[in-house]
């Protein structure tokens, strides 16, 4: 069961294939909105994750914690 109907909706777009966010840049597309905004960060160089170690930006808060 989905608790929230957008849940639902992304979850049916996998069955259909359907990615209705596409990047304006590329023209890549995605199921989730979510997913193109992360995308997003590649063409805009963001980079809000930083090491206080050594001062290296990631996109992606995982990907500081792996590093």
């Amino acid at each position: 069961s989905f608790s929230y109907s957008c849940r639902l909706v992304a979850h049916q777009h996998r069955h259909t294939g359907e990615k209705p966010y596409e990047c304006r840049e590329c023209g890549k597309s995605f199921v989730r909105n979510f997913h193109l905004l992360r995308h997003r960060m590649i063409h805009s160089g963001q980079r809000p994750h930083t090491c206080s170690e050594c001062g290296r930006g990631f996109r992606d808060s995982s990907h500081l914690v792996r590093h």
